[in-house]
């Protein structure tokens, strides 16, 4: 946890994420990105020089039709044991999504869906800064994604304020590898609890994953450079 925790600092400092008596909520979907998400920034504010305090906040996409619900009771015991307020907000966006409009290509609509309601929860209880699980090698997929599909050079910023909403995003993952995220909520044991979406694992980003893993087995550090003419531009 040391090097991750190393790093989320650094992460946060380079790009200003944190300021005094801030709430941050963390949006934890229960995958691992999120859990280590959760607990690097629960054991930063125990020491971090600017005082800060974390609040989980899980939204629940309900069931479609034939797999069941998610099951966040040890999530919500996590929180618990590291003293993070922890709040499961109810939704039926899996059903409307698989069995209402039965969308062939749902990441998009889902991503936007699940967004509104997490910031109109966060907004109800005066929160302005929500912490998202999103790690260095999202980063790289998120930048091969924009250019492939969308013929643009793009990727979601470290820290974004959306002024619709008066919330700032911050990314304090950015500087971890998905296989150092991978590593650490192995090694701690984080209740990671299994993604019932139907498509889980047959996405288009799934797709640029096993291509940039090809790409990089051809030409090592190419995943490093990417990142880094990321960050210049």
């Amino acid at each position: 946890m040391n090097r991750i925790l190393s790093l989320v600092r650094r992460c946060v400092e380079d790009y200003d994420m944190i300021q005094p008596d801030d709430r941050v909520a963390v949006g934890v979907s229960g995958g691992k990105d999120s859990l280590t998400l959760l607990m690097a920034l629960a054991k930063l504010r125990e020491f971090y020089p600017i005082p800060f305090t974390v609040e989980a906040f899980t939204l629940d996409m309900g069931a479609a039709e034939g797999r069941p619900g998610m099951d966040f009771s040890p999530i919500a015991q996590l929180c618990r044991e590291m003293e993070v307020p922890y709040t499961i907000l109810g939704s039926e966006i899996q059903h409307i999504i698989f069995d209402v409009r039965k969308e062939k290509n749902p990441c998009s609509m889902c991503a936007k869906m699940r967004r509104g309601a997490l910031h109109s929860a966060l907004l109800e209880r005066g929160i302005h800064k929500i912490a998202l699980g999103h790690h260095y090698d999202d980063a790289v997929e998120t930048f091969f994604m924009s250019l492939i599909f969308e013929g643009r050079l793009s990727c979601f910023q470290p820290v974004t304020w959306l002024d619709r909403t008066q919330i700032t995003q911050i990314r304090p993952l950015l500087y971890c590898g998905e296989n150092l995220v991978r590593h650490t909520a192995r090694r701690l044991s984080l209740p990671v609890v299994e993604n019932p979406c139907p498509a889980n694992g047959n996405t288009k980003r799934q797709e640029i994953k096993e291509l940039i893993y090809e790409l990089q087995g051809r030409y090592p550090g190419l995943k490093s450079r990417v990142f880094g003419s990321m960050q210049r531009l």
